[in-house]
């Protein structure tokens, strides 16, 4: 193994460019590139003819494009021998793994990887030939890192050698630069990604340092014998610790002299360069550092712990804890050589037995400025480069490594070779002064006492180290009993640790006076120093230094003086029982049987017809489908309409006979982006030929009701058609709705039509709705509503495993309500062929915008707003009042006396009224006639005349006051580019605009946006992703913009030139279209077609501007964008009931990524990272990366309102980096319930009260629960509730089952099927106490059951009644509910036991209550079915 010299000579590094240092430091980001193998005739035939055993090698340096600056180490791969095979392609196998990590996260960063052979000449001698050079790009941007996925990529190889990068005519990006040539045929294989778990080894592995995996850096275990690479999954080596004590430093020829000379070099150095004459005591060694920490031949493995050294004689004077005291005379004389003492024990935990690595001593000399005499310091600008620290001397002390403990003395080593701090360190004596043994001690040595147990130096807490060697010890009585130190630090109490101070910090003033030693000790006198701020720039000089070293006496500590200290957040995944994404919509289904074919058939439902009139093609749910989008493309039939046909909604086979079943129904759903639909309430009505069979399932049919509840006349069932046609569809998106069909599932949820209670939800694929060029397709389903129960919040830790091996999500139980048939069919339109289709224009015309033909004016009056015009400066005329209200207020609105101006536009049509009765009064008196009416007619024609002079005079006026505007707005109309989008939630609409520049000068442009979703495309990679998911092969410009901030952007356009200036609109908001909790009055013909793009008026249509200015502000062109929002195609509903006024807290589980509509198919690698937007936001919603192969959760945290608010979002999902197309939406519904806590006993009943406030107006209600055989209410049926009343609603809980669940209760208005009131009941239910146990054994099958009797003695003296109740009705019934019994008789129970179809065992509860339902006794029945 390598010792600490050799590793430490063989891995000293450059540093980065100093304007690399600038900028404040990032965390690092480690990294992994895998070099494969080379390709191409690399060597040349000359050099394989010159050179004999001929081998091939790569070299690997990082390289600063920026500044043209090399740095870190050149990284060298083993030789490979190069024996080219005939008939084959040259290749090279390396498969070399290299690791590093920089925090240097910039674009200029790459790595340069060169291609060197080497051999031997025909003299023997070796010779190494440069083959060529790749340039390996690290970062894309300032702020990204490379993409995670690890898949191949190929590095091209230049001619040359890396030097020529140094080049100053090689400008980034230098792949693109003329000076270089590629090498045809040639390159490298590798793999580039992100190492995290690197990260736990930074602390052995310096920055910017290329290693590979096959040599480790010292302090990891090998890798095991299959796999070689070390770094992949890095190991630590343990620790171990080692005590160092009794350090003393020894200084040659006296401490004193040493000290001395120190000062006076450094002033004559700064005499030498020229900055002017310098006192020697304008300095003064203000401390003495001691730096020690465990290095690994690469670098410290931990910050060096920062120690105070002190002179031995100042130790044996004094024991304060300031130790910059100067010596007197007296006591220099008397003291002879004195040594550097340190007063405290080291302690180093992260020493690793391995010989790399060492201790290292670092002995460092900080020195001030002192005050004058007159109290005024030395010139900051003479000593701003000696008043700092400086590095005197260093050692290093490899450990034994056998351990134990002893003694060690080192000696001290200095000048201009090498040293762990890559810093310069003062001069050594010369070497010829004297002989080997000599100059090895001659800059001084250390020595010091080593152990592995802290016990081995006995310690006395609180008294200086020098005190307790026997020749120099000084009596002394410790005052006070010591302070225990905090645990859980790196050094001891009497250890003090002090960070690396900075030439700042070193300017700051001590809170204390301190004293120095300067350059002449005998002639100085103390002086006290003042404190003063500290600069960053130019620090002042005549402050001192705070010292590192704590106080050693031992100090009482007082509550409340400590520095807080910031705790460090502990690796936890919160457990939020998650959702699996389609568990809640998950239904199986069937083809129909065909009894139930020909129940539906007699029932008498609207037949569905093609565009022929003839049956459409009935396929089945369970054939495969065969997609082909060629079909789809190629079918003449351009229209779709798509209809939804509600036939039946029946009970399943399996449930209760006694449990509740509505009598009204009503579904909500959303299809495609048409809005969402809510149907009609329809009634269930029985079915005459319903067996007892599977294929008698069918036993409720669908029939539209009246507002009285009767059914209609009409044809049972409920039909809704949606038109897909050219008109609805936007250009290019038939293939989307194609995909939506070939994809997705259409989720329905069935409400109860008067309780306004969720039954469940089902789920329908689309895909048979593909008519593969068929004219009419129509396909029947039998799907299982479920209904989703989530329990309360647990710390449940998994969940079970399905039948089908999936995994049920935690917390989450579905139960089957019920069985819904649904027919959906397909019918193909023919249509015209129109110029908007998507296949009749170039893709490049749908997303590129020109102000080409916006850049004259036609001409015409400045009143006209635009409008076409079918000949050249010719205007229709206009009624003024419509042309402009305001001058026609002006004119005939006479003004009163003293007024300054017209009454305005407000009696405009009090003035068109005068005017017609004006010319009505002409009319008749020219049609009277006569010489009296014909001079009543010239003094008309005289008023006429005068009043259109005046008008005259107001139009003049008036044009006059707003010629500038009119003006200012047909010049703005001329240069006016209006274009329309039609935006979905989530989805980035992507559009370039042509901008033109029509001068003959340059201009640099300010693009001004006046809507904050429409955003302008600054980073060209995420420009490239739109235009390839666009098909657009417009050019792409690097750097095209100038960013400024906060300011808007601006770009360069030359004169007559044209840029394509990318845009997006991107919109996460959405109008509240949540589905109504009560159905609402859509009929047959309404719901033909619910919804057209541009018609709901639930979506507003939202308007942007952007301003495209020159210089000097004037507008260059205008872009007017209307935006037509369509509703979201929703992948998933999730519907949650919370209590109001609290936190929902959610965690949705993605399903494997691959497995998401709409992901990149035949992506190599690891999932791409999630991400996740929310349409409200005030909705917390976020993802999480937890590695490679770990499921992935979406956590939701929202704030419920108050009862009865529904509050609906959708979250969008994204699997690309520029969230540009989501894979899936979902929608959320939030009900906000007032909740109720029910503590119960299994089997007994708990009553309760809730108080029930009337509204405006009378109305006549009724209490609905979602469990009525566990929850009653009082009044049962239907009562009247008073305006602004308030009535008590008495509740009664007797739950079935133990544990905690809701239920849900609803008070509603039976006349309008409105929601008065709501509750979340909260039960917590503990099982009861059970008295006795039965076992009976009863044959499974279709048997006829079994009656069993059990006595009962009432235990009262006097006579009581019961109440018998079963936890399972459905497989016990008794004789009798109740029973009379005297004090102390017995009664016999009459019971009989249904049969179960299956084998197994169930237990059930009897109940037996008295009057008031509180249990008495609870009989325990074990039924075994065989």
């Amino acid at each position: 193994m390598r010792d600490w010299h050799q590793v430490f000579d063989q891995n000293v590094q450059v540093p980065p460019h100093p304007h690399r240092a600038r900028p404040p430091p990032k965390e690092s980001t480690a990294f992994q590139c895998v070099l494969k193998w080379l390709d191409g005739p690399l060597v040349k035939q000359g050099a394989l003819e010159v050179l004999s055993e001929l081998g091939c090698h790569l070299r690997v340096s990082l390289f600063d494009v920026t500044y043209r600056h090399f740095f870190g180490r050149t990284w060298r791969s083993a030789a490979r021998p190069v024996e080219p095979l005939p008939r084959q392609p040259p290749r090279i196998v390396l498969n070399e793994p290299v690791y590093f990590h920089t925090s240097l996260s910039h674009p200029g960063i790459v790595a340069v990887v060169e291609v060197a052979a080497h051999g031997r000449r025909r003299d023997g001698t070796l010779q190494s030939l440069s083959c060529g050079f790749g340039i390996l790009r690290i970062f894309s941007s300032k702020t990204e890192s490379p993409r995670t996925a690890s898949q191949d990529r190929r590095l091209r190889l230049y001619h040359g050698t890396p030097r020529a990068l140094l080049h100053p005519q090689l400008q980034d990006p230098i792949e693109q630069s003329k000076h270089l040539t590629a090498i045809e045929s040639c390159g490298l294989q590798y793999t580039l990604q992100p190492h995290p778990a690197l990260e736990p080894a930074f602390h052995l592995l310096p920055e910017n340092l290329l290693v590979s995996g096959l040599q480790p850096p010292p302090g990891l275990l090998p890798a095991p014998r299959d796999a070689g690479d070390a770094l992949r999954k890095p190991r630590l080596q343990k620790p171990v610790t080692w005590y160092l004590d009794e350090v003393f430093f020894t200084l040659y020829p006296s401490l004193e002299k040493f000290e001395e000379e120190l000062l006076e070099l450094l002033v004559s150095d700064h005499l030498r360069e020229g900055d002017g004459p310098l006192d020697s005591s304008a300095l003064e060694i203000a401390e003495r550092r001691l730096c020690v920490g465990a290095h690994n031949g690469l670098g410290f493995v931990q910050r060096p712990q920062v120690m105070v050294l002190v002179p031995e004689m100042d130790v044996a004077l004094t024991r304060s804890a300031s130790f910059s005291r100067k010596v007197g005379s007296s006591s220099k004389s008397s003291s002879g050589n004195q040594a550097l003492v340190l007063r405290s024990h080291l302690r180093l935990p992260e020493m690793v037995p391995d010989p790399a690595f060492a201790v290292v001593f670092q002995l460092e000399y900080v020195l001030s400025s002192p005050s004058g005499a007159d109290g005024h310091a030395a010139p900051a600008s003479a000593l701003a480069s000696l008043a700092r620290m400086h590095t005197v001397r260093w050692a290093v002390w490899k450990p034994p490594p056998d351990g134990g403990s002893g003694s060690a003395t080192l000696p001290l080593q200095g000048g201009i070779r090498p040293n762990p701090a890559h810093c310069l360190v003062y001069k050594v004596p010369p070497a010829s002064r004297s002989s080997a043994e000599v100059r090895q001690v001659e800059a001084g040595t250390v020595q010091f006492q080593f152990s592995l147990s802290p016990d081995g130096h006995p310690d006395t807490p609180g008294l200086p180290r020098a005190e307790r060697r026997p020749s120099r010890r000084t009596p002394t009585t410790p005052a006070s009993p010591p302070v225990p130190p905090p645990q859980g630090l790196a050094a001891s109490q009497d250890s003090p640790v002090g960070p690396g101070l900075s030439l700042s910090q070193l300017a700051a003033s001590p809170p204390s006076p301190t004293r120095c030693r300067s350059a002449k000790p005998s002639s100085q006198q103390p002086a006290s120093f003042e404190p003063s701020g500290a600069q960053a720039q130019e620090p002042p000089l005549e402050g001192g230094i705070a010292h590192l070293e704590a106080d050693l006496s031992p100090t009482p500590v007082v509550p409340g003086t400590c520095v807080a200290e910031q705790l460090q957040e502990l690796p936890f995944a919160p457990v939020h029982a998650p959702i699996v994404v389609g568990a809640q919509a998950r239904s199986s289904g069937g083809r129909l049987s065909r009894a139930c074919l020909a129940l539906l058939q007699a029932a008498g439902f609207p037949e569905i017809l093609d565009a022929s009139q003839q049956p459409a093609e009935a396929v089945s749910p369970a054939d495969p489908v065969k997609f082909s989008p060629r079909k789809e493309e190629a079918d003449r039939l351009r229209g779709n309409e798509v209809v939804l046909q509600f036939l039946a909604f029946s009970r399943v086979p399996q449930a209760d006979p006694g449990a509740p079943w509505p009598r009204t129904v009503y579904f909500t759903f959303q299809f495609y982006r048409f809005p969402p639909a809510t149907t009609p309430r329809l009634q269930l009505l029985p079915l005459d030929g319903a067996g007892k069979s599977r294929s008698g399932s069918l036993s409720h049919v669908l029939v539209p009701a009246s507002h009285h509840g009767a059914s209609d006349a009409g044809p049972p069932g409920f039909q809704l058609r949606y038109l897909v046609d050219p008109g609805f569809l936007r250009p290019g998106e038939r293939r989307w709705f194609t995909r939506y069909l070939a994809v997705q599932s259409l989720q329905v949820d069935v409400w109860d039509g008067d309780a306004l209670l969720l039954i469940g939800s089902a789920a329908v694929p689309l895909q048979h709705l593909l008519r593969q060029g068929r004219p009419a397709v129509q396909v029947s389903h039998e799907l299982e509503v479920l209904a989703t129960e989530y329990e309360q919040d647990a710390m449940v830790l998994s969940g079970a495993v399905t039948a089908s091996g999936s995994v049920r999500p935690i917390g989450v139980h579905t139960v089957v309500k019920g069985l819904l048939h649904l027919t959906l069919a397909n019918v193909g339109h023919p249509c015209e062929q129109s110029g908007r289709e998507a296949s009749t224009l170039p893709p490049s015309r749908l997303r590129v915008i020109s102000n080409e033909g916006a850049g004259r004016f036609d001409g015409g009056s400045l009143l006209t707003r635009g409008a076409p015009r079918r000949v050249k400066n010719v205007v229709q005329a206009q009624k003024l009042a419509e042309v402009d209200s305001e001058l026609a207020a002006m004119l005939f609105t006479p003004l009163p006396p003293g007024s300054k101006g017209p009454r305005g536009a407000v009696q405009e049509g009090d003035a068109v009224r005068r005017r017609k009765l004006e010319r009505m009064r002409a009319v008749r008196a020219r049609e009277a006639g006569g010489e009296r009416g014909s001079r009543r007619s010239v003094l008309a024609e005289q008023n006429v005349r005068a009043q259109h002079a005046r008008d005259l005079q107001v139009i003049a006026a008036y044009r006059e006051r707003t010629k500038a505007q009119n003006i200012a707005r047909a010049l703005s109309l001329a240069v006016t580019v209006e274009h329309t989008l039609w935006a979905s939630l989530g989805t980035a609409e992507f559009f370039e605009f042509a901008l033109r520049n029509p001068h003959n000068t340059p201009h640099t442009v300010t693009i001004e946006v006046d809507n904050p979703e429409l955003s302008l495309i600054v980073d060209s990679r995420e420009w490239r992703h739109l235009k390839a998911a666009a098909g657009l092969h417009t050019p792409v410009e690097e750097d095209m913009f100038r960013l400024r901030g906060g300011l808007a952007p601006q770009l360069f356009l030359r004169p007559r030139e044209t840029a394509h200036i990318p845009f997006k609109y991107q919109t996460f908001s959405v109008a509240q279209v949540a589905f109504p909790q009560a159905s609402t009055d859509l009929t047959p013909e309404k719901g033909t077609e619910p919804g057209s793009p541009g018609k709901d008026s639930a979506m507003p249509t939202r308007h942007a501007k952007v301003l495209f200015r020159a210089g000097g502000g004037k507008p260059l062109a205008v872009l007017l964008l209307t935006v037509q929002p369509q509703p979201p195609a929703v992948d998933q509903v999730f519907r949650f009931y919370h209590p109001e006024l609290t936190f929902l807290k959610k965690a949705v589980r993605l399903p494997p990524w691959h497995t998401l509509p709409g992901a990149p198919v035949g992506m190599p690698g690891e999932a791409p990272p999630v991400h996740v937007r929310c349409s409200d936001p005030h909705v917390l919603c976020e993802t999480q990366n937890t590695g490679l192969g770990e499921p992935r959760d979406v956590f939701l945290k929202v704030a419920s309102g108050p009862s009865p608010e529904v509050k609906d979002f959708f979250v969008v999902v994204y699997v690309d980096r520029w969230l540009s197309a989501p894979v899936q939406i979902w929608q959320v519904h939030l009900h906000s319930l007032q909740r109720v806590d029910v503590s119960c006993v299994v089997g007994q009943r708990t009553r309760l009260s809730l108080v029930l406030r009337g509204t405006p107006t009378l109305r006549n209600v009724r209490a609905f629960t979602s469990h009525p055989q566990e929850l009653t209410t009082d009044p049962q049926g239907v009562f009247a509730l008073p305006p602004h009343g308030v009535q008590d609603l008495h509740v009664g809980v007797r739950p079935r089952r133990a544990g905690s669940r809701f239920v849900h209760l609803n008070v509603v208005d039976v006349d309008y099927h409105q929601l008065v009131a709501s509750w979340l009941v909260c039960l917590s239910c503990r099982p009861p106490l059970i008295s006795k146990a039965f076992e009976i054994t009863m044959a499974a099958g279709e048997g006829k059951g079994a009656h069993k009797q059990i006595t009962y003695t009432n235990p009262y003296p006097f006579r009581r009644a019961y109440r018998l109740h079963s936890d399972h009705p459905d497989l016990l019934q008794f004789t009798e509910d109740s029973f009379q019994v005297a004090g102390g008789e017995t009664y016999t129970i009459d019971m009989r036991f249904a049969p179960s179809r299956r084998a197994g065992e169930r237990e059930v509860l009897i109940h037996i209550n008295d009057h008031e339902d509180k249990n008495e006794e609870t009989f325990c029945v074990k039924v075994i079915y065989q």
